[in-house]
């Protein structure tokens, strides 16, 4: 009985630890601020509309039409943003999560990557400065250590 209540609490543990959801930025609600990600390989920043929305990984996502909805649908891996939408840039080179601004943006090797941007400073121009192939693995190292936490 005591081998089966310690391999019950393990299975438990187990469990629990695969459970966690990744931390997403959700400035105003959405991924993106609400923006449509899947209008980020058009080479354009656009708002969604309230009436396309969809909920992926416990994100919810905005979309400019149905089409564009039924399209992320299709492949939702495709279009979520890298390091669950918060700036690339800060990630590499800080370890730290900060929001993005949605309009700072590039698709990398087919992925979504946003940026921060403030008065002074667009880490988007960084980014290109400082070296896309350094800054990339720098970042998603970094990812690997703080996705689960708030």
């Amino acid at each position: 009985m005591k081998h089966i209540l310690t391999l019950l609490l393990m299975t438990i543990v187990t469990l629990n630890g695969f459970s966690q959801k990744i931390d997403y930025s959700l400035d105003k609600g959405y991924i993106a601020e609400g923006y449509d990600v899947t209008e980020y390989f058009n080479g354009k920043a656009v708002e969604g509309k309230s009436s396309f929305t969809t909920t992926h990984d416990g994100a919810k996502f905005k979309f400019t039409s149905q089409s564009n909805l039924d399209k992320f649908k299709a492949n939702p891996k495709k279009y979520v943003p890298q390091y669950g939408g918060y700036c690339a840039y800060a990630l590499a080179t800080r370890k730290k999560k900060v929001d993005p601004d949605p309009e700072a943006f590039k698709i990398q090797d087919g992925q979504l990557l946003l940026f921060y941007t403030s008065w002074t400073t667009n880490t988007k121009d960084k980014w290109e400065e400082e070296g896309p192939k350094k800054l990339k693995p720098k970042a998603d190292t970094n990812w690997e250590k703080v996705k689960y936490k708030k």
